[in-house]
């Protein structure tokens, strides 16, 4: 694997969440709350979820010693959100910048949300990582919908490739 490869994926990830992002901030309140069936029960929910995720692997990658998953905690607003989540993208493309290449192998030490703690090499939580979000900003698709907003556009990494 190596960091250039890494470096497009981290920019597909920033340009899909700024989409996904231009989309929460048109849907309602209402919209933002609404109970739906799937991995998480709103849009908020689901957008907690992703952005928590990204700004816990900066976490580890930083060696916090006091790692937060959000997603247990947060009460703000949709706005105080959308600034977690821009800049856990942002800032995973900026750790990965300057993330040394011959390090990509460098084991990563994380815990799981329910207890427990396991290690990785650098490129597999990095790929994980881009991997959770795409998925999950699938189902944001599908709750957006759900929940009566259309005004959607491909985020598929090939429509990022060809822009």
């Amino acid at each position: 694997m190596n960091k250039v490869y890494l470096l497009d994926l981290a920019s597909y990830n920033v340009w899909a969440n700024y989409k996904a992002i231009e989309w929460l901030q048109q849907i309602t309140d209402a919209q933002w709350e609404q109970v739906v069936t799937s991995s998480f029960g709103s849009v908020r929910q689901t957008a907690l979820h992703i952005a928590s995720a990204e700004k816990i692997w900066i976490d580890f990658w930083t060696k916090d010693p006091a790692p937060v998953f959000i997603s247990g905690t947060f009460t703000g607003t949709k706005h105080d959100l959308i600034d977690i989540w821009e800049k856990a993208s942002t800032g995973m493309k900026d750790f990965l910048t300057t993330y040394p290449s011959d390090d990509l192998m460098e084991p990563v030490t994380f815990r799981y949300p329910r207890g427990g703690e396991a290690q990785l090499p650098f490129v597999h939580t990095f790929s994980h990582i881009i991997n959770h979000s795409t998925y999950h900003r699938g189902q944001l698709v599908t709750l957006l919908r759900q929940v009566g907003f259309t005004n959607l556009s491909s985020i598929d990494l090939a429509t990022f490739y060809r822009i």
